[in-house]
């Protein structure tokens, strides 16, 4: 109780946080910068707080983003409802959804916390991971690598995750 306890310069100086911590949600993409999003709405089945809207729209042979017949036209996150329980991320096939460590999230405005597609998207040159047309069978190389790099982590040390690109610890 008499100690003195040590003070963290926070924006200079970040604190460790926790090793499978869920932070702000990214939508990734593939290598060729493809959407991997299908506009399936598993993920906002999927969510308990309601958080998520996905509305999904067909692929035009001429434009296609994504590498399946649909693609969401619509990605809405409302990050004031999440309750960052990461079921966004257990339940999309194709690894689209990702919660990053990402934490700082603070805004004057209740707008500002609605996450559209437009910020949630990695640019395209962020994109990792063959397209399923391109592999035998149509299915991704690293499909569920996500949610297995999270759940066989050592708790000590944590996973490397990405932000747009960047990579976190």
């Amino acid at each position: 109780m008499f100690k003195k306890k040590p003070t963290i310069q926070y924006p200079s100086v970040r604190k460790q946080h926790a090793p499978r911590f869920h932070g702000l949600h990214e939508l990734r993409r593939y290598e060729d910068g493809k959407e991997r999003c299908i506009g399936c709405e598993l993920c906002s089945s999927a969510c308990p707080a309601n958080a998520i809207t996905v509305i999904g729209a067909e692929n035009a042979p001429d434009d296609r983003r994504s590498p399946g017949e649909r693609y969401a036209a619509r990605y809405e996150i409302d990050e004031l409802r999440c309750i960052f329980c990461g079921m966004c991320e257990e339940a999309c096939p194709t690894d689209a959804i990702v919660l990053t460590p990402r934490f700082e999230m603070s805004d004057f405005r209740r707008g500002s916390f609605i996450y559209g597609k437009g910020r949630l998207l990695v640019p395209p040159q962020a994109g990792v991971g063959a397209p399923p047309d391109d592999r035998p069978g149509g299915i991704p190389a690293d499909l569920g690598s996500v949610a297995e790099m999270k759940s066989t982590t050592d708790p000590q040390t944590g996973y490397d995750a990405t932000y747009n690109g960047s990579l976190l610890k």
